[in-house]
This record gives structure tokens, sequence and C-alpha cells, in this order.
């Protein structure tokens, strides 16, 4: 049985996502376990990973940095100033622990020899990897027809349009998995896909060769953690099960289990998230169970600055006791 802060021999835990979901969701796992991998997308154009993929030719490093972070064993000063975005000058909008990678980088063989330098030096426990190291684009098609290109214009376009999005692809469309993306996936114990942003940040991990097929000849517990709030400019109105669906149009093959939040939402600030154009992803339990998949439903409601995000202790209590 694993138990909080036993993690030696823990389970092996691969997460798949990136942005906020997946960096919160990897804080309360690693009280449970050092065998964790998170797999990260890499299509981010916009913000600072945007600026410093396009003036120095790499991978965007700020999900990786998210992540690395998560998993860090490090003094809070340390994060802090990894987490610091300068508000002037020419740095205006950068954030340090981007440039610290852009630097490890510059003094490393290659991107992945640069990840792990830096995980090294924070105290990772467990390890964060790219899901492949090809510069990708993702791309998305409404179902008005329109095409959008770049993952930054993808929830601003599509909000003018008012239009669904249809499908979600990379260029070039054979992008290749990084090598261990695979081989963990496959010895995997559990693997997780999400919580974060469904067409941006967990299907893109999805559409490089190899990764939907390995999740399904995986003897690991399948599980998707379900956004607790639907997302302005990618899933306005969704249900769990469209998120679900959508994972199966894009590349997933089967799942074990879905975990749902029932907890309420504070009333303060459900009012400011309509205003926004969200509100909680509702769920048929009858309907996710008609498709195979079991569902998990925990009070995973947390309120951090001002914002609803799974609340990450509960979140990684409920994945391992699914190994129980």
């Amino acid at each position: 049985m694993f138990t909080k802060n036993n993690t030696k021999g823990g389970p092996r835990i691969v997460a798949i996502g990136g942005g906020t979901g997946l960096s919160t969701m990897l804080r309360g796992l690693k009280l449970y376990t050092t065998n964790i991998t998170a797999v990260v997308t890499v299509a981010d154009d916009g913000g600072g990973s945007g600026i410093l993929r396009q003036d120095l030719g790499i991978l965007p490093p700020g999900d990786i940095r998210n992540c690395i972070l998560a998993l860090a064993n490090t003094e809070p000063t340390m994060e802090q100033l990894l987490q610091y975005r300068f508000t002037e000058g020419m740095l205006k909008g950068q954030n340090f622990g981007n440039l610290f990678l852009a630097a490890m980088i510059g003094i490393s063989k290659n991107f992945e020899e640069a990840v792990k330098k830096m995980s090294d030096v924070l105290a990772v426990s467990g390890k964060v990897i790219p899901v492949t190291l090809d510069d990708v684009r993702l791309v998305a098609e409404l179902e008005n027809g329109i095409i959008i290109k770049g993952e930054s214009q993808i929830p601003v376009v599509q909000q003018k349009e008012n239009s669904n999005i249809k499908r979600i692809y990379i260029e070039p469309s054979h992008a290749e998995p990084f090598e261990e993306v695979l081989v963990d996936i496959l010895n995997a114990d559990v693997i997780v896909l999400g919580p974060g942003s469904l067409y941006t940040s967990v299907i893109p991990n999805l559409l490089v060769d190899g990764v939907g097929d390995a999740i399904e000849a995986s003897r690991a517990v399948k599980v998707y953690v379900c956004n607790i709030m639907t997302q302005p400019g990618e899933t306005l109105g969704y249900t769990a099960c469209d998120h679900v669906k959508a994972l199966f149009e894009h590349g997933l093959k089967s799942l074990d289990y879905i975990i749902v939040n029932n907890g309420e939402i504070p009333h303060d600030y459900m009012e400011r998230y309509i205003k926004d154009m969200s509100q909680p992803v509702e769920y048929d339990k009858n309907q996710l169970e008609s498709m195979g998949i079991k569902v998990v439903e925990e009070n995973l409601v947390a309120l951090k600055n001002e914002f609803i995000r799974h609340d990450e202790q509960k979140l990684a209590e409920v994945i391992v006791s699914l190994l129980k």
C-alpha cells in the first residue's frame, strides 16, 4: 500500500499534459512516489516561451519549467526566484525560470540534457520530459471550416468565430516521440491524462506518433482527470463526456477511469467565471459508464489566487487509491 510521504518503491506514474493543470497535480503526486514521469507538450508558442522559441530556436520552456518546479525539492526562495517575471525593460514579461533553462541549453549538448541538468540542480522527484524534440506547431480546424495556426491563436480565434473546434493536428504531421516517452508509458502502473486545457495541453501529446498506441498497449491503469470548469476558446458548453469523446477522436483508444469534481463552487467565484463564459463541467455518470469508463466522484475544489484549481493532495490521493 502506498502512503503519503512514504515514497520509496512508489507506483510508476506517467502524467501527460501541460500547463497549470499538470504542474498542480504533480505537486500532490510527489508526496506518494518518486517514480513520476511528466510527459509535457511542446506546442506552446505564446508569451515568454514563444519569444524564446522564436529568438533562440529552442523548444518552448514554460510548461517544462513549471513541471520541474512542481517536482522540485528546493527552498521557497529558489522557487520564487525561478517563477519571477520581469516587469520592466527589454525583459518585460519574461520569466526567469525560462531564461535559466534557456541558459542551461546553451551549456548543454541538447535540450534533453539541459532539462536533466536543471532537474538535477533542483533535486526533482522523478523526471520531466518533452513528448517530442521536433519543432511542432499546433493547428485547429473549426466546424465552420476556419483553420487556426499556432497554439496561442486557437482560443482567441475560436471565440471570435464562435465555432466549436472540429479537430486539432500538428505540423509536421509525423513528429517523433522522445525516446523515453514510449518506454515509460509501457512500463507505467498508472497513466494520467490531464487536468489541463483539452485541446492545447492534453491532446497535443496524443498527436505525436506512437503515443496513443503505447498508452493502449500499456497494462497501466488509464485515468483521465476532467477539468473542473469549461474553458472559453476551447470547451465552452462541454460535458465530461464531450471531453472524453475529443480524446478518443484524437488518438486515445480506451480509459479505465475518469475523475470528476462533485464539489460546489463558491457563489462569488461562480459569478466571476460565468462573466468569462466559463461554467462547471457537468457529467452524466450513466453515459460515461456506458462507454466502459468507471466514474470517480470527489470534491476536488481548491481556491488559489482567485482561481479554481484542483486540490492537489486530494487528487493525488484519489489517483493512488485506484491502484490499491
